[in-house]
């Protein structure tokens, strides 16, 4: 029998072939050319912005208040959209590094900044995704019905097709 977060469980596996990503573009700063690293940091910029941040704004909007009802408790989620904050300036600051690169060499100092960004946001993002999946799931597993669940899950699919329009448009 499927749990009534199983939509969620199999979102957050789409999404972490993603974040593997960071990862892979991390290890090759330093040990590849340029372009190869350009054209990854690129991509991951490409699903951070569109995939992965207006996910988190659609949580933040629709499936966190259900958790925090869920939980008796509405901030009990504040902790996690702190690190929606920090995943945004991380990605900010990979988009101005990245930017950077277009008129400077990729140095030591950028090398350094690149490889602590990547693997920062794919530290924190993996951490995020255990802390649902672990923490916030059983809970509405247990508590919240599979056809109430659909629903939050269909709510959260268009709150982040808004959500990545509205971050397009910026």
């Amino acid at each position: 029998m499927s749990k009534p977060t199983q939509p969620f469980r199999e979102e957050h596996r789409y999404l972490l072939t993603y974040v593997e990503k960071l990862l892979r573009v991390a290890d090759m700063v330093g040990q590849v050319p340029l372009a190869p690293i350009l054209q990854g940091v690129d991509e991951v910029y490409d699903f951070l912005t569109h995939h992965l941040i207006p996910h988190a704004s659609a949580e933040e909007k629709i499936l966190y208040p259900v958790v925090g009802k869920a939980l008796g408790a509405a901030e009990a989620t504040a902790t996690m959209s702190r690190e929606h904050v920090e995943i945004v300036r991380l990605t900010e600051q990979l988009a101005d590094l990245r930017a950077q690169l277009v008129t400077e060499p990729l140095n030591q100092y950028r090398k350094n900044e690149m490889r602590r960004l990547l693997y920062g946001l794919y530290t924190l993002l993996r951490t995020h995704f255990a802390k649902e999946e672990e923490v916030y799931l059983p809970v509405l597993d247990a508590r919240v019905t599979g056809e109430e669940m659909q629903l939050v899950f269909e709510r959260m699919e268009v709150a982040a097709k808004e959500a990545s329009k509205i971050h397009a448009a910026v």
